[in-house]
């Protein structure tokens, strides 16, 4: 059921659909090092595959989880005898990028940097905390999105269609409810599934309902990924508790984590990022907390890791909440996207050189320690946007503290 064309990929269209940036790219016959973030069964592999296929250049893989330097550098050696003038370079794929050590990632750098090969890693954890920054840097980072319901819909017809096995079952859906809420989004876990209940049902022609599926399921509770749904299903309502100041679900869904296998990192990452997004401003000693509980649990390892978890999305969730910061960053982001690159106000500039400093750079700029309170009243946006308000404090002590300071010092000067 491997797609094998462009045409044949389901899902991503934001990436490989018709003009999107992906497609454009192998369109050309060039492409550069990249990285695939997304959930489980979004067709990492298989992009990366038909990628290859299109531009009819030599396939190499590697497993994180099995492979070590020398695995690198004996294909990246192949590799490099395998490249032909005027060729696309030969593409180096490697599964659960996220899994290589620093020493294993440091060894592609020279062969990504000189073009020896062209990278494509896949991963679904967050590039910028499991990729070095050197390697991230040579590479572009897409980002691939859970399935929809309109695409499991097509997968799920198209293998009742076209599977050797499938299509003498005259398989029809009369519900699709539960097969498209244990899929997850992901399409290995739907034809896994798919072939569950077609083994276990035997008649033909095979009319799937939610019973169906639920029943099935239930009875081979390990016919499925389930550390793939607790992974994000689990995880939602361990941070959306945090949010809504529930310790007692925050504690019970960290259990059910760790009771299904969970990566310790995995969980203390995002309650640094809880931290900084919920919490934010309100109380700026959540995020130094949840840094040190990352620190704390990557030293004293596992069990005991469990208990600074604990301690940590205790506190989280009986933390004043605030995500001032948040909103203030993105509104920022949404202005610089719509009006571009507004000139720096000549005042604002740095003027190391005579030529810069007669053109009037840092001409007229005030240096606040040099006034009362460490303030004085300046413009520092750029004119289009000299009275505009990006952060608004919202009402918790730490914020309301803030907006007072400012006030004092603003009547003062």
């Amino acid at each position: 059921m491997r797609p094998r064309t462009l045409d044949e990929y389901i899902g991503q269209k934001h990436l490989v659909g018709e003009g999107a940036v992906m497609r454009r790219m192998i369109e050309s016959g060039r492409i550069t090092s990249f990285i695939l973030w997304g959930p489980p069964g979004v067709g990492k592999t298989t992009l990366a595959q038909i990628i290859a296929h299109e531009l009819e250049t030599p396939f190499y893989t590697l497993s994180a989880v099995t492979s070590g330097v020398k695995d690198v550098r004996d294909v990246i050696q192949r590799a490099q005898s395998n490249q032909f003038f005027g060729k696309v370079s030969p593409i180096l794929f490697i599964d659960e990028i996220h899994r290589f050590s620093k020493s294993q990632q440091d060894s592609l750098l020279g062969a990504v940097e000189r073009g020896t090969v062209t990278l494509i890693g896949a991963t679904t954890e967050n590039p910028s905390f499991e990729v070095i920054r050197p390697l991230l840097s040579r590479c572009q980072l897409y980002v691939l999105k859970s399935l929809d319901k309109d695409d499991l819909m097509e997968l799920a017809e198209r293998a009742a269609r076209k599977d050797t096995e499938l299509s003498k079952r005259d398989i029809s859906f009369e519900e699709t409810g539960a097969l498209l809420r244990y899929s997850g989004g992901d399409a290995r876990k739907l034809l896994n599934i798919l072939e569950l209940v077609a083994e276990t049902e035997q008649q033909t022609p095979l009319v799937i309902t939610d019973q169906m599926v639920t029943e099935c399921l239930q009875q081979n509770p390990l016919a499925y990924d389930k550390d793939g749904e607790m992974h994000y299903d689990i995880i939602s309502a361990f941070i959306k508790s945090i949010r809504g100041s529930n310790p007692d679900a925050a504690l019970y869904w960290m259990a059910r984590m760790i009771e299904g296998g969970e990566d310790p990192q995995f969980i203390a990452r995002r309650m640094v990022i809880s931290a900084a997004e919920d919490i934010g401003l309100a109380n700026p000693n959540a995020l130094l907390l949840a840094n040190a509980t990352f620190d704390t649990v990557m030293k004293i390892g596992w069990p005991e890791g469990r208990i600074p978890l604990a301690e940590c999305a205790v506190y989280l969730a009986t933390s004043q909440k605030s995500n001032s910061a948040y909103l203030g960053i993105d509104a920022a982001l949404s202005e610089v996207r719509q009006s571009g690159n507004l000139p720096v106000p000549l005042h604002l500039r740095n003027a190391p050189t005579s030529l810069m400093k007669d053109l009037g750079y840092a001409d007229g700029y005030k240096y606040p320690h040099d006034y009362p309170g460490h303030y004085v009243e300046q413009q520092y946006l750029p004119d289009e946007l000299r009275d505009h308000q990006f952060w608004v404090a919202q009402h918790s002590q730490a914020e309301e503290r803030m907006v007072q300071w400012l006030e004092r010092v603003k009547e003062r000067s």
